[in-house]
């Protein structure tokens, strides 16, 4: 049977055309009004507003602009996922994609506005034509009054933002504030820690299939990656899952071996909170059953320059105390075992560093927001000042003796450990905010064949 030709037949082919008439018209009308809160917590609202106080008595009379950035090109017309800057989710709470504060300077602190792309809503060409901000795209989103009322900030449509003639982004100022963590920040840094606890447990419940399937470092990764998405905002950072001779790469994210029976496998892993506050843990354990001796004997050694390194911490102590604590036991232990080559005083000296063959990295860093927090700051404020209560760091020495290096003996070679917790600087010491996890071989060769 012959179908009627169409009406336009026998001329151009149509163009699925946005303009189109009678699309513009149907699109445009029919829709429900639906009202959608901003994501905001009242508690994180508080926080942001005392944030901005803090930021404006650092620096008086200077205009303050901070942006949120927005989604960096992947490939083709397809972006990366969408990740508020720090310094400006620590300033307004808010996550929205193109957003950027102005602080204003005033006779006694700043005035604070917030340009926010508004939602593109029926009726209007961008909600079916942006794919960043068109409802038909993105769902529901609260509007420019929701995001006000919630913030209890003033908040503008983006297009009427003019950039300021002069203005400071307020980096480093910004990252030296940033380290002292309030009462809600180290909530929400306890919420991501316990998440990621439960994380690694999760992982360690699917060893077995990640062995017996063949499935390897990959699904591990996978299993804490929808854990962290699942329970949180994501994975803090890239996680690392390093099987045998993977473990000592000290970021092994391409995560693509097999899970070996009989090696260690070490486990770098953090969930982000919701509010983007993030954890940072690592453990290594055994595979298949107990440490080996050799594994155990390197095991010891970093767990006990693990806990001379958390000892150290504590209000009033030199940021680089926990440092020199945990290095001064690796380089005692590496002569111990006739690895160093020198004396210990010789690799502890500043021409020396020996013994950081088998650990080129540090044994810790600031903790928030970022894995790597606060890291605008300047030596003077970071590794060579006090540390004060409020801070949160990470506590993480480890050996590395990659399978290819000849200066170990045989038996050490492509063993690596890694312990590192996430500390809470106290009044009178710390709190090890990870202490639910094991540290210790026997500890954790019972965790993991739990």
């Amino acid at each position: 049977m012959t179908q009627p030709r169409p009406a336009w037949a026998g001329t151009k082919p149509p163009r699925l055309a946005d303009d189109s008439p009678g699309f513009l018209a149907a699109i445009g009308q029919g829709w429900a009004t639906r009202a959608v809160p901003a994501p905001v917590d009242a508690e994180a609202a508080k926080a942001a507003a005392d944030h901005r106080a803090r930021l404006s008595a650092a620096l008086p009379g200077e205009t303050i602009v901070l942006s949120a950035g927005v989604a960096k090109n992947r490939n083709g017309d397809a972006d990366y996922a969408f990740r508020a800057d720090s310094d400006f989710v620590w300033a307004t709470s808010c996550q929205v994609e193109g957003s950027i504060l102005v602080m204003t300077p005033r006779a006694g602190g700043h005035d604070a506005v917030l340009y926010m792309p508004p939602p593109a809503r029926p009726g209007e060409r961008n909600f079916f034509a942006s794919a960043a901000y068109g409802e038909l795209w993105v769902g529901p989103s609260a509007g420019l009054d929701d995001w006000s009322s919630a913030l209890d900030l003033p908040v503008r449509a983006r297009e009427s933002y003019t950039e300021p003639a002069s203005f400071v982004t307020g980096a480093k100022v910004v990252s030296d504030l940033r380290m002292i963590k309030d009462d809600w920040e180290i909530t929400q840094m306890r919420s991501a820690i316990d998440a990621t606890v439960a994380g690694f447990a999760a992982v360690a419940d699917e060893v077995p299939r990640a062995v017996g399937d063949g499935l390897g470092e990959r699904w591990l990764q996978g299993t804490f990656d929808r854990y962290a998405r699942t329970f949180g905002n994501g994975p803090g950072y890239s996680t690392i899952v390093g099987s045998g001779p993977h473990a000592p790469i000290l970021h092994w994210v391409r995560c693509d071996g097999p899970i070996l029976p009989g090696e260690t496998l070490l486990l770098d892993m953090g969930v982000e909170a919701r509010s983007l506050y993030t954890a940072d843990v690592t453990r290594t354990i055994p595979v298949g059953g107990g440490f080996t001796p050799d594994q155990r004997r390197v095991h010891d050694l970093v767990e006990a320059s693990h806990r001379a390194g958390m000892a150290q911490v504590r209000p009033g102590a030199q940021y680089s105390d926990f440092h020199f604590a945990s290095m001064e036991v690796l380089a005692q232990g590496l002569a111990d075992w006739g690895l160093l080559g020198v004396s210990v005083d010789e690799a502890l000296a500043p021409a020396g560093q020996q013994h950081r063959r088998y650990i080129v990295c540090g044994v810790g860093h600031h903790l928030g927001l970022d894995v790597h927090d606060c890291g605008s700051s300047v030596y003077e404020d970071y590794h060579g000042a006090e540390l004060r209560e409020g801070m949160v760091l990470t506590v993480e020495p480890g050996l590395y003796f990659h399978a290819h290096d000849e200066t170990v003996p045989p038996e050490l070679r492509g063993i690596g450990v890694r312990i590192e917790d996430d500390l809470l600087v106290t009044g009178t010491g710390h709190e090890v905010l990870s202490g639910a996890l094991p540290i210790d071989a026997a500890g954790l060769e019972q965790w993991a064949a739990r």
